[in-house]
Order: structure tokens, then C-alpha cells, then sequence
């Protein structure tokens, strides 16, 4: 998982960015619920009057609320208001615009009961009609009239009775809960507003209009902010998925064949794609959802205790039931995802061995056990992706039963909460509002983690490609050494022994030779004698287990590679092209070259023959692969792409074999006049190919079983005289062994002749 975060906080300046802008779209979102409690609450039920106190109050009013105000705060009151008798059409009392929010609290704390009290009794209730009959009875007869309201009663008494009277009342209202107080505020502000001229149903609607376009408003900011987000969050996991897939791939192209061994390509190629895909889908979720959900979960629970906290338990409650949804499925689905990678690669494998081996499959009529296996694989992956689908299944349902068993569960509380007056109907939709909006931070983080263990995994495979040591180190700076002039393009191997990593044995045991140049040296043996192994260890794709090979005087080993390779032209036992044209592939190596430069190597390579009769020449285009060539095509624009390169030792792995015997002669007499400054060595198969070799190494069983030229092997080397028997015939061999060198022969000026008598002898 570790891997996973690390490649997004590679761009951290973007993530910064992301944060802050999901913070808008948090706040957006969660101000609409409250937006919403106020329109119900204050818009609809309350008329618009949001005020707990008046902001203007009629003096006739005023008096009769202050009968409710013990004596100490009647002068506080006062004080916050100033007398206006122009703007209303009755003289009133103006709040004061220099009272502070703290006055203004305390002012409704003060007058919160007495408007309770005033409006009560104007208005009738049960309650303050019992007040006022009490009141009456405890009043002598010829002091009370029919037509005496209890405002006059509260007049008539002294303010020491008065101010106790209001003490009792108070009293025995300390049980009313702060909502129904508030209610009763409200509403008697919004008389008092009616008694002195005001429109209420302007009130009303301005306030109705200008919270729907500050709810308008946030929605579009935070439509914004989502697009901005999704926006950034894409360009951040696109610039992830370029900047792994570039690291991968040049960790790659630097692998020796030891970490090609270890990785399968098809492997390599899975991991490329589809694991850095999943990455780069898991890093846009993380920035679009996993860094909101906790945004929005956080603040919904702080907006939740500003609403209602007596029904936070229920947030709770919602907390831990996903909480142990998420924990069961990744307990149960994380093992999956590792072994679904695997199975992917599998597939991946299966499939490239058979559109690779296509012909040959076709050949041996075994499509049906090819089918087979595919199925086999196929199957397994179905297998894993459907237990990883049903379990996506099941959290679906469980999810939504959650959902909706909270939302019921809220409604169900806050029934009883508005029944006994202690929420009001907009505060309920609000909670509501903001649990979803909890409940669906911690779905979608319940969403994702069926997609992050996958992703995880998919980083710790690429993560394993990018640590992965390279066995094939080039020298540190005090170690490396330089070229000699004097040795230049002698190859020598000095007591060279070689095993493959992990190998109980070695492969190559004690080589030592020289190969000079302006001479060629042959690698001939049976199958498996190491050939290809000896010449694989000139270019460093393997290192040496034991001794050393040196190039003009310096080991390669300390010696870089970019340098090493410079020096070298090899052409592989099978011929690769890269798509393209037939020009870029000859001068694959030496891209600066001229027209001239190809066209002579194309020539040395008996290339233009076939190059020439294409349309478009040199020009003419490679498809992938080379499929559209002939291998002995492959062959011959592979030697003339290490021809191109100018190189100082030319490495020919059995480069020859596609070739028929006519072009092979022909080719090699030409390459023997262009390499005669360079050192040559020839992997071969064929005895005609090398025959005429200055020197020929004899491989047995890793071991050197002769040095020599074709005339000396053939009479001191049993192991080379048998291969030759193979191939030549009984006279050929006695005269082969017994006539002077058929070197010098070719050299006195009889090719054509030499050329004939290896076509006759090997056909």
C-alpha cells in the first residue's frame, strides 16, 4: 500500500492544490443541508423572521414587555434601543446598529421568557389565561374590572410584588425546552413586526429568495470545485502512469539476461500495462474520493453536534457497522488480488506462446490441447474475478440496508424530538442530510477498498520491477579504465569460467584465447557446448564467474557499457528487426550515417538485390517484428545493420544459418574485405562457414577441445573431425586434412572455384 501513496506524493505540489479545492467542495456541500434546515424552519414555519429579538418595537409593546423584565435588566434593555417615531406608523423603538453580537445574545437572553409571557397572554393560551384569573382572585373586588387585562394587573403592583410575581413564573417555566422558546420568540417578533405596518410576505419571500441563491450559488461553486478536482485529479494519475511506465521501461532496456530470466516477458509486459493502469485509476479515485470521504465524514459529524447531539449516536452506530463491512471484506478479498495478478500473467503468457507459435501449432494439428490450456487459464482468472465481483455484490446490499436502516432510525428519533418541541422539522432534514452525506463518505472508502487491494498489489509488482538489482553494474568512477590504441580491438578471454545464476555447475570452464583483428575466429561444438553463451558474455549480458575478458587491453568489466557496446556489431542467432523502414533498421546503430554508408552495407550484406526490387527501396516498410520478411532477409539487414555501425569487433551468432550456401561464400568474401581492421568471431554450425577461419575454437561440453585452422583440427581434434564428418565427405576430409590451407588458396586468387566445390560438397 505504501508503494501505492509514495508514487502520488511524487507530485505533492498538485495534491496540495487537490486538497484545497476539495476543502471548497466540502464546505459547499455541507452548507446546503443547513441552507435547506432554514428555508424549512425560518422560511416556511417562522415567515421569514430569523430575529430572536425585535429590530423595531412599537412603545405601547415595549412597555407591556417590560413588565416581564425584572427591574436590573429594564435598563439594559432600553439602552439597546433608540426612540423613532418617522419611519413606522406608530411611535417604536429602533435597535441601536452599535449593538454587538454578545449584546445581542444577552438581549435574548433577558427577554427570551417575557416575549414567551407577553405573547401568551395577548395571544390567550391556556396557561397564561390560568395566570390571569389567579391574579384577578388575589385582587380586592373594587379593584378589578371586566374589561382589566393582566398587563394592567402587572402595572398596578408594586415592583418588589411585580418583579416576584415574574420570578414565580419564570420558575415554572424552567422545564420548556430552549427550542420552544425559541419558537415563541420568533413569533411574537414577527407580531410585533405585523403591529407596526410591516409586509410579512415581503419579508418572507426576500428571505426565501436570497438564501435559494446563496444555496444556488454554493451548488455551482462546488460543481466547480468537483470539475476542477476530477481535473487535476486525472492530469496527476495520468503524469503517474507516464512517469512509472518511462521509469519501468528504462529499468528494463538496462536489465542483463539474469532479470529477463527472473521476469517473464509476459510478465514484464502485464506489469507495464495493466498494473501501472490500475495505479493510475486507483491514484484519480484516491485524490477524487479517498481524500474527500474523510473531508466530508469529519465535517458532517462537526455539523451533526451543531444540529441535534442528542442523536449523534447514531452516526456512531452508522460508523461501526461499515466500519466492520470493510474490515470483513478486506480480510476476505485481499488474498485474492495477488493471486488474480498472477493468474493475468498466466493468461498473458499462455496467449503470446500461441500467437507465437501459431504455425507451428497449426503444423502438429494441436489447437485442441492449445484450446485446452487457454481454457484452463481463462478459467482460473474467471474464478477469481467472479469471488472479487460477488463480494462487490454483497457490499452493495449491505450498504444501502445500512443507509436506509439510519435513515428510518432518524426519522424514527427525531419524531419524538419534534413531538416534545426539542428539534424542529429543518433540523431533522438536516441531520438526515449531513448522515448520508457521512454514511456516503465512508460507502465510497467502502467502494475502494475492493479496488485498492488490487491496486496495491499492482504497485508492489512495479515496485518489484524498480528495485530489482541489476546484476550488470557498470565500474565506479575510480575503478573504470580506458581503452589501449596499441591493443585496439583485441579480444582476449583469460581462464574464463561462467555458470548462470542459480546454476548447481558451470556452463563455460577455463576459456582462454585471443581473437585479433583483421583476423576471424570461429566458435564451432555440438548442441549445447556453450556457443552462444561465450559470445553472449563479450557484450555483457552476462558477467564472467571467473577470470576475465579484456577489449584493447581493458577489462569490459570496467568498463561501461554504453563504451563496450560502442566497440561491438553483434547480429543474434535469430534475426530481429524493429518496425519501420529497411533503411532505419540498417542504420539502427549508427543513425548519423549517410546514404552511402547503407547502401554499402546493404551491398556487403547481399541486401540489394531484394532491397531493390521492393517499390519503395530502401524505404520500404518493416512490420513489426519483420514479419513481412524472409528469415534469410532477417539475416542478411541484421548484418548489415552491425556492418553500418563500423564497428571494432563484429560478433556473428550462427548469423549465417538462413542463408543458402551461394549468398553465405559470397557474403563472406565481401565481409572479409571490409572487416580487415576489425576482429572477427563467428558462432557457426556449418563447417563450410568457417572453414576458412584464421583460428577455430572447438567447444565440448564447455569445455575447449581444440584451437586451430580447419587443417590443423582436422588432424589433432577428434571432436572437430567428427562435426566434419557429419558434413563433408570422406574425400573432402582427406584432402581437407592433407592439402596445404584452402585459405591461402582462396586468398591466391581461386574464390569462385572454393565457392563451387563448398555448394557441391554440402549440397
Amino acid at each position: 500500500m505504501k508503494n501505492l501513496f509514495r508514487y502520488a506524493a511524487e507530485h505533492w505540489k498538485a495534491l496540495i492544490a487537490i486538497v484545497v479545492v476539495l476543502f471548497v467542495q466540502a464546505y459547499c456541500d455541507l452548507s446546503l443541508p443547513a441552507y435547506t434546515s432554514d428555508i424549512v424552519n425560518v422560511g416556511i414555519q417562522q415567515g421569514g423572521i430569523e430575529d430572536q429579538i425585535p429590530e423595531a418595537i412599537s412603545v405601547s409593546e415595549m412597555e407591556r414587555l417590560l413588565l416581564f423584565v425584572p427591574g436590573e435588566d429594564q435598563e439594559t434593555v432600553l439602552d439597546a434601543y433608540t426612540e423613532d417615531d418617522s419611519t413606522y406608523d406608530t411611535e417604536a423603538y429602533v435597535l441601536k446598529s452599535s449593538v454587538s453580537e454578545e449584546e445581542t445574545e444577552e438581549l435574548g437572553g433577558i427577554l427570551a421568557v417575557p416575549m414567551m409571557l407577553t405573547a401568551g397572554f395577548e395571544s390567550g393560551s391556556n396557561m397564561t389565561v390560568q395566570i390571569e384569573e389567579q391574579l384577578k382572585a388575589a385582587l380586592p373586588e373594587q379593584m378589578v374590572s371586566a374589561d382589566m387585562t393582566v398587563f394592567d394587573i402587572m402595572a398596578m403592583l408594586p415592583d418588589e410584588q411585580r418583579e416576584a410575581l415574574v420570578q414565580e413564573m419564570e420558575s415554572q417555566m424552567e422545564d420548556i425546552p430552549d427550542t420552544i422558546l425559541d419558537q415563541a420568540a420568533v413569533s411574537y417578533v414577527g407580531g410585533v413586526y405585523e403591529a407596526l405596518g410591516m409586509d410579512m410576505d415581503e419579508i418572507q419571500l426576500s428571505y426565501l429568495g436570497i438564501t435559494g441563491l446563496k444555496m444556488a450559488g454554493l451548488a455551482f461553486l462546488g460543481m466547480a470545485a468537483s470539475i476542477l478536482v476530477g481535473f487535476m485529479a486525472s492530469r496527476v494519475g495520468a503524469a503517474t502512469g507516464r512517469d512509472l511506465r518511462g521509469r519501468v521501461f528504462r529499468k528494463v532496456v538496462g536489465f542483463s539476461n539474469n532479470e529477463f530470466d527472473h521476469f517473464s516477458t509476459a510478465s514484464l509486459i502485464t506489469r507495464s500495462t495493466n498494473d501501472i493502469q490500475q495505479i493510475q485509476l486507483i491514484i484519480v479515485m484516491l485524490l477524487r474520493i479517498v481524500l474527500y470521504a474523510p473531508i466530508l465524514a469529519i465535517g458532517g459529524i462537526f455539523q451533526v453536534f451543531q444540529t441535534n447531539v442528542s442523536m449523534s449516536w447514531i452516526i456512531a452506530l452508522a460508523v461501526v457497522l461499515i466500519a466492520l463491512v470493510i474490515l470483513v471484506l478486506f480480510l476476505v478479498v485481499m488474498p485474492k488480488f495477488r493471486i488474480l495478478q498472477s493468474l493475468v500473467d498466466r493468461v498473458n503468457l499462455v496467449m503470446r506462446e500461441i500467437l507465437t507459435g501459431l504455425s507451428v501449432i497449426r503444423a502438429f494439428s494441436t489447437q485442441k490441447h492449445e484450446e485446452e490450456r487457454f481454457d484452463d487459464a481463462n478459467r482460473e482468472l474467471t474464478k477469481a474475478n467472479l469471488f472479487v465481483n460477488r463480494a462487490m455484490t454483497f457490499m452493495m446490499p449491505v450498504m444501502m440496508l445500512v443507509m436506509n436502516g439510519i435513515s428510518v432510525l432518524i426519522m424514527w428519533t427525531g419524531a419524538h424530538g419534534i413531538d416534545n418541541g426539542q428539534m424542529q422539522v429543518g433540523d431533522m432534514m438536516a441531520f438526515i442530510q449531513y448522515t448520508m452525506q457521512i454514511i456516503m463518505g465512508f460507502l465510497m472508502l467502502c467502494m475502494l477498498s475492493i479496488m485498492l487491494p488490487r491496486a496495491a498489489v499492482a504497485a508492489d509488482r512495479v515496485e518489484e520491477v524498480l528495485s530489482s538489482r541489476t546484476v550488470i553494474h557498470d565500474p565506479k568512477e575510480s575503478e573504470s579504465e580506458s581503452f589501449s590504441d596499441s591493443e585496439k580491438g583485441m579480444l582476449v578471454f583469460d581462464h574464463v569460467s561462467f555458470r548462470y545464476p542459480g546454476a548447481d555447475e558451470n556452463v563455460l570452464h577455463d576459456i582462454s584465447f585471443t581473437a585479433k583483428p583483421g583476423e576471424t575466429t570461429a566458435i564451432i561444438g555440438s548442441t549445447g557446448s556453450g556457443k552462444s553463451t561465450l559470445l553472449n558474455l563479450i557484450p555483457r549480458f552476462y558477467d564472467v564467474t571467473e577470470g576475465k575478458i579484456t577489449l584493447g587491453g581493458a577489462d569490459i568489466r570496467n568498463i561501461t557499457q554504453h563504451e563496450l557496446r560502442e566497440k561491438l556489431g553483434y547480429v543474434p542467432q535469430k534475426g530481429i528487426l524493429f518496425s519501420g523502414d529497411i533503411a532505419s533498421n540498417i542504420m539502427f546503430g549508427n543513425p548519423d550515417g549517410g546514404k552511402a554508408e547503407m547502401i554499402e552495407a546493404a551491398e556487403i550484406a547481399q541486401a540489394t538485390e531484394f532491397i531493390e526490387n521492393k517499390p519503395d527501396g530502401y524505404e520500404s516498410p518493416i512490420s513489426q517484428g519483420g514479419s513481412n520478411v524472409s528469415g534469410g532477409q532477417k539475416q542478411r539487414l541484421s548484418i548489415a545493420r552491425a556492418i553500418a555501425k563500423h564497428p571494432e569487433v563484429f560478433l556473428f551468432d550462427d548469423s549465417f544459418s538462413a542463408l543458402d550456401f551461394k549468398t553465405d561464400v559470397t557474403l563472406r568474401k565481401a565481409l572479409k574485405k571490409r572487416t580487415k581492421d576489425s576482429t572477427v568471431l563467428i558462432v557457426a554450425q556449418r563447417i563450410s562457414t568457417i572453414m576458412n577461419a584464421e583460428q577455430i575454437i572447438v567447444l565440448d561440453d564447455g569445455k575447449i577441445a581444440g584451437i586451430g585452422t580447419h587443417r590443423e583440427l582436422l588432424e589433432n581434434c577428434e571432436v572437430y573431425r567428427q562435426i566434419a564428418a557429419s558434413q563433408l565427405s570422406e574425400a573432402e576430409l582427406n584432402a581437407g586434412a592433407g592439402a596445404p590451407d584452402q585459405r591461402n588458396g582462396q586468398e591466391a586468387g581461386a574464390p569462385e572455384q572454393e565457392m563451387e566445390k563448398e555448394v557441391r560438397s554440402n549440397a
